[in-house]
């Protein structure tokens, strides 16, 4: 699988402990393995003896290119001691797949192998995705251990439904590849946007012409995508207010559909009440067509003329009603006087940021030659970045922007 760029970034230079055991799915470990040293990771696997049993340790030494390690008592140099020179050097410690008798030992913090030694030693996150049929899944004594686990801090990837290798189907195979690296993107993120909650507008919208046809533009949606995954990555709550059907939602983000620049007008401003800051990223239709036919319209050899009107303007509406304290970050989609015509939005629309990009480059592509324009009149412009960098060099000044005493607190602390 190819590890998107967002995933990748996180997990570049993290060094991963990946402890296999001896499940039917042990053979999935060793592609996750390889994503993960595809992504930059430093990848040291560790194999209880059953999983030897199911794969040999040469193919994960093979993907990795380092030692399988299996057997408590093998010498180390001098100065290490197996378990504990793991989980010291470890970022980050992930049980994939997780037998019900592996979880049951890190619940009761058993020490009999390893694994199991090294997990007890380990002072980094612990994530554990098990795979197991779906009654030795459900099973009082297996929820107990996990809820245990649970409590103790331990990031469960919960297992998925499907055909399992009883040939019954099931809650018990192991999580998607891509769910564990997101998970595992998420938990080496910074976690500088814990406890916010962040708005991002997403696409072109749709104008209905008649029930086939629309108006719209060639806005991917890809630059809202990434703010949204980077955001969730961060620990923000993340709401993503968007137009685009065939990108997927980002693992953690609130999506809501929509099409119209109208209802999108209306969920922006409904998302707006608890957020702190809004990126207004979506390239929304300045114009609607005036009258919608309910019914197609047949091609006939006559001219067709469309009548246009004005949408709403969200940033304008955000400008009347957006509570204290929220940060809005505006985008300028621009041919020509690229900065002029930013720095006049930024400055009618009473904006935090706008981030000014030359089209038709930037739709499609997924890279960007912006420029951020400041309130206080700063400009920068920013090397060619790819839209997943320059979401979260936006997100920095997000941070920045969110630790910043407010202007009303300041007042107050001094009155």
């Amino acid at each position: 699988m190819r590890v998107a760029e967002a995933i990748a970034m996180r997990l570049s230079g993290a060094h991963i402990v990946l402890g296999v055991t001896g499940s039917i799915a042990t053979y999935k470990a060793v592609g996750l393995a390889s994503a993960l040293v595809q992504a930059g990771a430093t990848v040291d696997v560790i194999m209880t003896e059953a999983a030897t049993r199911m794969v040999q340790p040469l193919s994960f030494q093979a993907i990795t290119h380092r030692p399988v390690h299996v057997d408590m008592f093998a010498p180390w140099a001098e100065t290490e001691i197996g378990h504990v020179t793991l989980g010291q050097q470890a970022d980050l410690l992930l049980v994939a797949p997780a037998t019900a008798n592996t979880i049951a030992k890190l619940a009761l913090g058993l020490a009999d192998n390893l694994l199991t030694t090294t997990a007890l030693a380990a002072r980094c996150p612990l994530v554990v995705a098990p795979a197991m049929e779906t009654a030795m899944w459900h099973h009082q004594a297996t929820q107990g251990h996990v809820a245990t686990l649970m409590r103790r801090g331990v990031t469960i990837i919960e297992p998925e439904a499907g055909h399992l290798a009883s040939g019954a189907r099931g809650v018990g195979r192991l999580a998607d590849e891509g769910r564990i690296l997101a998970t595992l993107a998420r938990l080496l993120a910074p976690q500088d946007l814990a406890g916010r909650h962040i708005v991002v507008t997403a696409g072109g919208t749709r104008e209905a012409i008649d029930p086939v046809r629309f108006v719209s533009n060639a806005s991917s949606g890809r630059m809202g995508y990434a703010l949204a995954e980077a955001a969730v990555q961060r620990g923000a709550r993340v709401t993503l207010i968007s137009s685009v059907t065939g990108l997927p939602t980002p693992l953690g983000v609130d999506l809501v559909p929509v099409e119209s620049a109208r209802e999108m007008h209306d969920a922006v401003l409904q998302a707006i009440r608890a957020a702190d800051a809004l990126l207004m990223a979506a390239a929304v239709a300045d114009y609607r067509p005036a009258d919608v036919a309910s019914q197609k319209r047949k091609k006939g050899n006559e001219a067709w003329t469309l009548r246009l009107v004005p949408n709403p303007d969200i940033l304008e509406a955000v400008k009347g009603e957006k509570p204290s304290g929220l940060m809005v970050i505006g985008w300028a989609a621009e041919t020509h006087d690229i900065i002029e015509n930013a720095r006049s939005k930024l400055e009618r629309k009473d904006l935090d940021i706008i981030v000014a990009n030359p089209v038709p480059q930037t739709f499609g592509s997924d890279r960007v030659q912006a420029t951020l324009l400041f309130r206080d009149g700063t400009i920068v412009p920013l090397e060619p970045l790819s839209k997943v960098a320059l979401a979260n060099r936006l997100l920095d000044l997000v941070v920045e922007h969110l630790r910043r005493p407010r202007r009303g607190a300041e007042n107050q602390s001094q009155t």
